[in-house]
């Protein structure tokens, strides 16, 4: 047995976000700039590169892996990846393999991933109103989007909706983002929308809903109930007695989740992001391609990447400015 991943805080890293591809097919306003300039393909990692890459972090502890992008469903013969990863979850070195995406590409996909042995997706959707949908995603269509939710519970994979919380924008629709969820037994986190990259013309701070404001919104209809659980992420839970449905709260600016992260981030070029917030990374990619007959240079750079992971962020949105800003788009580090 190697010896797991610890960083200086006495947490074990045993979850891996992973980008596949810095690419998307729709352009989200708190995401990306309408006009991306996405990386040379040359520099993504290669299947079969991000098969070795991430074999290694399960050699390494790493229990939980979830793929994400852009929209790592776009990415060019991912199944073939999928299936790989397949042999971990046989070998029960890896207890789970998922994946967060728009579900614009899902209706294809749906009954491949769970033959290669997803059980969970965390599907992204903002509003329910179709026009608002194509407003925010810009080249988004939300019936596309319903067609792989539908796909995705067919093929039997548990589908969770991810929501950003967007002031002025989806304010209105929280209660019917509910009870839409709760009619189709899917559960609901909403997430507060992170200062990371330039987004063109719109402003975080205008974006910015704190989820404590959501919250009490919630309780003037609803009895919550604060639920222990946890599910390798960052998400807390609340319980809705009337209906028994699960909500998350995903708080990195009103109330941080740092003292308990077990994850870091690799993107699609084989940068290692140690806290999404922070600018700091490790280049995997050069001992992975210097050293095609031996991980033992790779694995020894992922030590040392663990060993410098920070305590926290410095996202804050305080001061009616946005400080704690990072220059990457989340389409690069991975959602």
């Amino acid at each position: 047995m190697k010896t797991p991943l610890i960083d200086p805080f006495h947490r074990a890293i045993n979850y891996l976000r992973v980008s596949v591809t810095d690419r998307c097919d729709f352009r989200c306003v708190y995401c990306m700039s309408e006009n991306m300039t996405f990386l040379p393909k040359k520099e993504l990692l290669t299947l079969e590169e991000l098969d070795r890459m991430c074999s290694a972090f399960v050699g390494l502890g790493v229990e939980k892996l979830r793929i994400t992008g852009g929209e790592p469903l776009v990415r060019k013969g991912i199944m073939t990846f999928f299936d790989a990863m397949t042999r971990h979850l046989d070998s029960g070195a890896l207890k789970e393999l998922t994946l967060t995406t728009n579900g614009s590409q899902m209706e294809r996909f749906a009954d491949d991933l769970y033959a290669a042995g997803v059980r969970r997706v965390n599907i992204s959707l903002d509003t329910l109103d179709d026009q608002k949908f194509a407003d925010i995603t810009r080249w988004g269509r939300l019936p596309q989007v319903i067609k792989g939710i539908d796909a995705a519970q067919k093929a039997g994979l548990r589908v969770k909706i991810n929501t950003v919380a967007l002031k002025g924008f989806n304010e209105d629709e929280l209660f019917t983002l509910l009870e839409w969820c709760a009619s189709r037994d899917m559960d609901l986190t909403f997430i507060e929308v992170m200062p990371m990259g330039d987004i063109g013309n719109e402003d975080r701070l205008d974006q910015y809903w704190k989820l404590s404001d959501l919250r009490a919104t919630l309780r003037d209809r609803h009895t919550l109930t604060d639920l222990p659980e946890r599910t390798g992420g960052p998400a807390r839970y609340v319980r809705i007695e009337e209906t028994g449905q699960k909500i998350g709260f995903i708080t990195p600016l009103t109330h941080n989740f740092c003292e308990s992260c077990n994850r870091v981030r690799l993107t699609c070029t084989g940068e290692l992001y140690m806290c999404l917030g922070q600018e700091d990374m490790a280049d995997l990619r050069a001992p992975l391609r210097n050293n095609p007959g031996s991980d033992a240079p790779l694995e020894a750079a992922i030590r040392d990447a663990i060993a410098h992971k920070p305590k926290g962020h410095d996202f804050d949105y305080s001061r009616q400015g946005v400080d704690g800003r990072v220059s990457r788009h989340m389409s690069h580090t991975g959602g």
